[in-house]
């Protein structure tokens, strides 16, 4: 059960630090309540589980092959979030525009999933910090078939657990927070969104 423990760590340790998708989840909750806050994170979970299969199976040499394709893959990401970032601006200029701006959008939880996995299925850097795990401890020598498995799981569930943590948060807002404090909180959340977008852009450049 090590191996389990170890993909526990493993997932809490990519999905913890704050970052566009932790905001976008929690805008989520807020806008459209748990259920879709919920579905955010499974996609985004769906994603690290991914990755860590990925990485216990291919290890280093999966993440020697995305190496060329990393600078492509982040100027796509950072063009992701900044329109998602400005999509979401758009939405509450029109939504508080209207009669009753705290109404909840219509919800789409199929394309919410997808839209989601898409996002953090295009960070590259996930699958190098799985792959760095697995390695680091000689696993390409002594991690077997049963231990992957149980990596997987444990990476998969802890990452679940901390993604449905904020979908509650924004959803626990939701409820909680005035409608002006919501407007407030969703246009920072949006205008961070396009900062970490537009720092990635930076960053290429630089």
């Amino acid at each position: 059960m090590n191996s389990f423990w170890e993909g526990v760590l493993a997932g809490y340790g990519i999905a913890i630090p704050v970052g566009a998708i932790a905001i976008l989840i929690v805008n989520t909750g807020m806008q459209r309540g748990f259920s879709e806050g919920f579905l955010a994170g499974a996609g985004a979970a769906s994603a690290d589980i991914f990755f860590a299969a990925l990485a216990a199976i291919s290890g280093q040499a999966l993440a020697a092959a995305l190496a060329p394709l990393a600078e492509a893959l982040q100027v796509l990401s950072a063009v992701v979030l900044v329109s998602i970032g400005g999509y979401g601006l758009w939405k509450l200029r029109r939504a508080t525009s209207n009669a009753d701006p705290t109404a909840p959008p219509p919800t789409g939880g199929a394309r919410t999933y997808a839209q989601f996995l898409g996002l953090t299925l295009l960070n590259p850097l996930t699958v190098a910090y799985f792959a760095a795990l697995i390695l680091g401890r000689g696993a390409h020598l002594n991690f077997s078939p049963a231990e992957r498995a149980l990596f997987v799981v444990g990476a998969g569930l802890a990452s679940l657990s901390w993604q449905t943590l904020l979908a509650v948060i924004g959803a626990l807002a939701r409820r909680r927070l005035s409608p002006r404090v919501q407007v407030i909180t969703s246009l920072v959340g949006n205008l961070v969104v396009i900062g970490l977008g537009l720092r990635i852009v930076l960053q290429g450049v630089l």
